[in-house]
């Protein structure tokens, strides 16, 4: 069963038109014991085949453990956004509902390399001097 009806495979492929460089999408998932893992892993390759300026990565978190580490991923189903370097984006749990558009929207920010903050908004980031770990929790509706 696809997850990406035609109308909107139509329109995500519009939004891709923005894509400017190459974005890598990183899913890590495990076959047993992993609610999720696989309707994820599935969405994601959905994704990735509509453009071609992205391309799917798939890792078993079991036996893939380094490239698990180098993403600092603990937990799956997980999603990473790559592009020219890795910005931290990442997407646990399956992104469906209001979180899909959140990782469209950060596939294409990826691949232009800008985040579209205000002005005002960057330059209050670039006065922090200590790293900062944000996490946004939801909770599908």
């Amino acid at each position: 069963m696809a997850f990406l009806r035609g109308k909107d495979k139509t329109v995500i492929q519009t939004r891709f038109e923005e894509l400017v460089s190459p974005v890598t999408i990183v899913n890590f998932t495990q076959e047993l014991e992993c609610q999720f893992c696989r309707e994820t892993r599935q969405l994601m390759e959905e994704v990735a085949d509509l453009s071609n300026k992205l391309k799917l990565q798939v890792h078993n978190f079991q036996v893939d453990k380094e490239e698990a580490k180098k993403y600092s991923i603990d937990k799956i189903p997980a999603t990473v956004i790559v592009g020219k370097k890795d910005y931290g984006i990442r997407f646990f749990g399956i992104p469906s509902g209001y979180e899909f558009g959140n990782l469209i929207e950060g596939i294409i920010m990826v691949s232009k390399g800008d985040s579209g903050l205000e002005p005002e908004t960057r330059d209050a980031l670039s006065k922090l001097h200590d790293p900062v770990h944000l996490q946004v929790f939801v909770t599908p509706t």
